[in-house]
């Protein structure tokens, strides 16, 4: 049996007369005609049987939109909050998770307290958009976690690092003490604390588990380090111990004829700013999924980008999304 699995921003999902954050932002009825239809399309394209979406304002719309295209089951967890003042105007966003299996137990993720206190976060804290905590029921009745998350925004200020593969852990925590101790970046501190939070209650939970998200952080970034590292989290393990995999990892991809100069595949952005790719959504897996680890349960066969809109405008458009969509196939052994 294989399973697809998506994320997808949907990039301002708000269905007219509706206006996101101020009252000029709204589609005209021509406008949203044309983004449902390309989101219609592009979902046909992924051919998903599970999908995460992010920037979801207008919930019932898409609902409807998914189920006529085989998705029997929708969930939110949250209603995207409109303004007090001006009711026809949203002022924030959630995530949904729709599935053509069933799906149960939707759940909050809670927040790990012991986390704020490790980061010097005072006074109250919340998800900045709350994630989805879901059981799928796939057809041989086997269960898994599904999550779907989107962090808190990137500020790209100089406190926003970019790291490398090459550079350890240790070494990260060391070059952001000064600006978390300081509270130069409140941004990256709200994300930890989140990714953190994910962290343990994915720790708590036996069920194989995949997680999809925006993160609003790049590849070899701290914040994946705090969802998915286990040494993150203890300081006294002498190595990296992983929770979750990147699926782009597991996928072993192909290489015929390679050049005598060939360094490797270059990783596909999935968004850009300022003229510079990155890769900010991801699909994360346990290690049921891991066809090297001995228990696992099913193996990585496929992982995309689809990203043909962002080709032709980097920046993305309203009428479509700003974000390339990812796909992961999994096979179960």
């Amino acid at each position: 049996m294989k399973i697809k699995v998506g994320t997808f921003n949907l990039f301002q999902f708000v269905e007219p007369p509706f206006s996101w954050y101020t009252k000029k932002e709204k589609f005209t009825s021509k406008e949203w005609e044309e983004k449902t239809a390309w989101i219609k399309k592009q979902i046909q394209v992924m051919d998903c049987d599970v999908i995460g979406f992010q920037e979801v304002f207008s919930k019932d719309a898409l609902k409807d939109l998914l189920f006529e295209l085989g998705f029997k089951y929708f969930k939110t967890i949250d209603n995207a909050k409109l303004d007090k003042k001006n009711e026809s105007v949203y002022i924030s966003t959630t995530v949904a998770l729709a599935s053509k299996f069933p799906i149960k137990n939707l759940k909050k993720v809670q927040i790990d307290f012991s986390t704020l206190k490790k980061h010097n976060v005072e006074g109250f804290f919340k998800f900045a958009r709350e994630p989805i905590k879901a059981t799928i029921i796939l057809p041989n009745q086997l269960e898994i976690s599904l999550y779907v998350c989107h962090l808190k925004s990137n500020r790209e200020n100089e406190f926003e690092y970019i790291f490398t593969k090459d550079e350890k852990l240790e070494d990260k925590l060391k070059k952001v003490k000064t600006a978390l101790e300081n509270n130069y970046s409140m941004s990256l501190k709200q994300r930890l604390c989140e990714a953190s939070s994910l962290f343990s209650d994915i720790k708590r939970n036996n069920k194989p588990t995949i997680l999809v998200c925006d993160l609003n952080d790049r590849e070899f970034s701290l914040t994946i380090d705090a969802l998915t590292n286990k040494k993150y989290h203890n300081e006294t393990l002498k190595k990296d111990d992983f929770l979750l995999i990147d699926a782009y990892h597991l996928f072993e991809k192909k290489i015929y004829n390679p050049h005598p100069e060939f360094k490797g595949i270059k990783r596909t952005p999935t968004s850009y700013f300022a003229g510079k790719g990155n890769v900010l959504d991801f699909i994360f897996v346990s290690k049921h999924f891991d066809k090297k680890n001995k228990n696992s349960i099913a193996k990585v066969t496929n992982y995309e980008i689809l990203d043909t809109h962002l080709q032709k405008n980097q920046n993305g458009s309203l009428l479509n999304s700003d974000h390339a969509q990812v796909v992961c196939e999994l096979e179960f052994l």
